[in-house]
């Protein structure tokens, strides 16, 4: 028997399983978009990407859909389509966070199958390109954008920190003095992030007036329904999604990404993620000779093993390392 009357849509399932499991804060923004990526498919339907999967508005169903004896062959041709379309990280995560509530509902007896079932993770080769050069980052800086993606990804740089950790930073969680900020991390901890003088400089300009509130805020008023703690008060506009940072991230990269493209053929190349940033913050701590604890503190990671894709050496490093032991160049100087 259910636990509690199963809800009336697949959309208001996903904000019981959210704060329902305890998904953290930090953490709910990613499992909702993924959610909603797979509640097209879990309709039935290809789920929209690029340009056009903003803004459009998922399909409405009974979460007790799930249990459609034929769905679990039309899910796995869709997400099959998808997986040819989309990066291996980003299918895997997607598949892990859709079982995961999938999970939960069946727990909670609203459901009783997963048609996930048979779906394969896909094999994710590493890639060891993560980490931007540093001639790449002062190019980045060089860009002419808004203030508030200046002071965005300048701040995800200096801090190493992720995004959806540092879009969820309020200005109450912020102590300028001391370059530093209070986030909610992975798993709901209390946490700290620290920055430079580039945030420094930059913060003061982007609060203006304001004393509450979402630091990074969109540029228009907040639709109805959007949750109180992600509107300021004094201007009436939103929190910024990740979904929208990464667009604006990944729209104004792509020439720098790309830099034999020709302008004309721009829309159809991919710019950068933002998660790169933290990876090159690491690896350049790392070729810069920071001991492992330090990393650790600054990754915020458990354990060295999952610190071991940072601190792997970018190819600049490696190039000046092989140049300075060159003997015959040596000779030559």
């Amino acid at each position: 028997m259910p636990l509690s009357a199963p809800p009336s849509s697949y959309a208001a399932a996903v904000e019981r399983y959210l704060t329902g499991a305890g998904i953290a804060k930090s953490s709910a923004r990613i499992y909702r978009i993924s959610l909603t990526t797979w509640g097209w498919m879990l309709a039935g339907e290809p789920a929209p990407t690029g340009p056009a999967r903003r803004g459009a508005k998922p399909p409405v169903f009974p979460v007790t859909a799930i249990d459609d004896p034929a769905l679990p062959e039309t899910l796995a041709e869709l997400a099959a389509a998808r997986a040819d379309e989309m990066d291996a990280d980003t299918v895997n995560r997607e598949l892990s966070i859709a079982r995961k509530a999938i999970g939960w509902w069946q727990r909670q007896g609203w459901i009783v199958s997963d048609p996930t079932i048979g779906i394969e993770r896909r094999p994710a080769p590493p890639d060891r390109t993560k980490a931007l050069a540093e001639n790449q980052i002062a190019a980045l800086w060089r860009l002419d954008v808004a203030l508030r993606e200046k002071t965005f990804w300048k701040m995800l740089y200096e801090s190493a920190a992720r995004a959806d950790e540092v879009l969820c930073l309020n200005l109450e969680d912020l102590y300028p003095q001391d370059k530093r900020g209070k986030i909610t991390a992975k798993g709901g901890a209390v946490e700290w992030i620290h920055w430079q003088s580039g945030t420094a400089q930059l913060l003061p300009r982007l609060i203006a007036h304001r004393a509450r509130g979402p630091l990074f805020l969109t540029g228009r008023k907040a639709p109805a329904g959007t949750p109180t703690l992600d509107v300021c008060e004094e201007t009436g506009r939103a929190r910024l999604s990740y979904r929208r940072a990464e667009e604006i991230f990944e729209e104004n990269t792509r020439l720098l990404a790309n830099p034999l493209a020709s302008p004309d053929d721009i829309e159809d190349l991919d710019g950068w993620t933002l998660h790169r940033l933290r990876h090159s913050a690491l690896t350049h701590d790392a070729e810069d000779g920071t001991s492992t604890p330090m990393l650790l503190a600054r990754s915020r990671h458990a354990s060295v093993r999952s610190l071991e894709r940072y601190a792997r050496p970018g190819v600049d490093a490696v190039a000046r390392h092989v140049a300075e032991r060159d003997h015959a160049a040596r000779r030559r100087t």
